[in-house]
Parts: structure tokens; C-alpha cells; sequence
């Protein structure tokens, strides 16, 4: 149960929404300078294990590399340039580890939504990954990072090798036994796509306990309304919400 809500109203998508090469240091520190003081990140584990930032499966998208980053070592990933994709002012950025991610967030006092973005197959060992990385690196400290997936296997693997952290149920759509899986998952927080939002459901949040996250809204109208309705926090691409 959240007793009272730890985290600001505003959280950053992977860093500084579309502003800078997503889930890379540079875009943590373009949000920070911006105002944000809470951020979203992608995590998902390399071949020989290390937690690293990255939304997709593939290298393909964000990166000078191709395949499925699942195949490659950290020694392979941290040479590879995550920037250029971006723009030219990027260009030689590279991937981050959530250790190195911590550790910013730490020093400036900032807050962390960690989403566990396994790759195909490895659902539970990540989600199991993620959560040990996350009580090792935030031990001490007040408030612990928000642990999220639409994978209930990770959340599962998070559950069991982390069971003091926060956890919360990422939906894109209601799913019809989202009551039975945030009970079973020991879920703290429901974090929905923006659209599924109204009283009704931020009612039934309320009354079983839970905290609410909205996911990702870009323009004022939305974010006024949903924070009207009881919306806990909002992830979101526009910088502007920082201040």
C-alpha cells in the first residue's frame, strides 16, 4: 500500500522525452537541467548480465549496431554510440548501466521509474536482475525507485528477490484481471496508458490502496485533467512540465 505518495507529479520519459538519444546519461542530464527531478528508464540485461538502459529488443533502432542486445556483452555495448541516431550534437554517446544511472540520480536527489523491458524469454531472471541491482544500488537511501513492467513474470522476479521495493503494473489497455494481478504481484502502484484513466477506476485504485501513473501525456489539457481526476504522477516527453 502507498501510504502517501513519494514521487513528483512530473516524470521525464527515458531521460528527456525526445530531446536528447532516449535512456543515455546525456538525455538524464538535459531533464535534470530542465527542472525534472523524477525519470523513466528502460532496463533490460546484457549477455553476461550487467543491467543496462534500452527500450527496444533490438540494437537496431537507437544504436551503430544490429541484432538483439541480449546477444552482446557489456564490454560490446559500452563502445557502441547510442547518439548519432539522434542527432549530430550526440553523435558518440554511449549506453548507460542502471548502476551508473543510480548513481546520478543519487547525487542530485533524484527519484527513478525503472521499467524492467526484458528481452524475449528472459521475463523472470530480469525482472530478478533489475530488482537485486535496485536494492543494492538505492540501500539507505529514503526513497527507493519505482519498479515497472507490462511483464508480469518480471514483476513476479522482482517480487521475489526484492519484495521491500515498489512495484507497479504497467497496462496499456485494462486488462479484466488487473485487481487479482496487482494483489498476487504485490503491486503498490497501477501505471496505465493516459486514455484508460477516469473517476471511476481512480476510485477503485484509491479504495484497494494504490498509487496511479499515467503514461506518456504531452499536452497541458490532458495532464490538467488527469491530475483533476487523482492521477498520482504523470510520465511525460514535454520538458516544459518541469518547472
Amino acid at each position: 500500500m502507498v501510504v502517501t505518495w513519494p514521487y513528483p507529479k512530473f516524470i521525464a520519459h527515458r531521460g528527456a522525452g525526445t530531446s536528447a538519444p532516449e535512456n543515455t546519461l546525456a538525455a538524464f542530464q538535459l531533464g535534470y537541467d530542465a527542472g525534472f527531478r523524477m525519470f523513466e528508464c528502460d532496463a533490460k540485461l546484457s549477455a553476461d548480465g550487467v543491467v543496462f538502459l534500452l527500450h527496444d529488443a533490438t540494437l537496431d533502432r537507437t544504436t551503430n549496431a544490429r541484432g538483439m542486445a541480449h546477444t552482446y556483452k557489456w564490454d560490446q555495448l559500452k563502445e557502441l554510440d547510442a547518439g548519432s541516431w539522434h542527432s549530430k550534437e550526440y553523435a558518440g554517446i554511449g549506453l548507460a548501466t542502471l548502476e551508473q544511472l543510480a548513481h546520478f540520480c543519487i547525487q542530485r536527489n533524484c527519484q527513478l521509474n525503472i521499467e524492467i523491458k526484458p528481452s524475449p524469454g528472459f521475463d523472470f531472471i530480469t525482472g530478478e536482475r533489475v530488482a537485486q541491482e535496485a536494492r543494492r544500488l538505492w540501500s539507505g537511501q529514503s526513497v527507493p525507485p519505482l519498479l515497472t513492467s507490462f511483464k508480469r513474470e518480471s514483476l513476479r522476479g522482482a517480487l521475489q528477490s526484492a519484495p521491500e521495493l515498489v512495484r507497479g503494473l504497467l497496462m496499456h489497455e485494462l486488462a479484466s484481471d488487473w485487481r487479482e494481478a496487482v494483489g498476487s504481484l504485490q503491486c503498490q502502484v497501477v501505471a496505465c496508458h493516459f486514455p484508460i484513466y477516469n473517476h471511476a477506476l481512480i476510485e477503485q485504485i484509491r479504495y484497494l490502496g494504490l498509487g496511479s501513473l499515467a503514461y506518456t501525456v504531452n499536452d497541458a489539457d490532458t495532464a490538467t485533467s488527469l491530475l483533476s481526476i487523482g492521477v498520482d504522477s504523470i510520465v511525460t516527453d514535454n520538458l516544459a512540465y518541469a518547472t
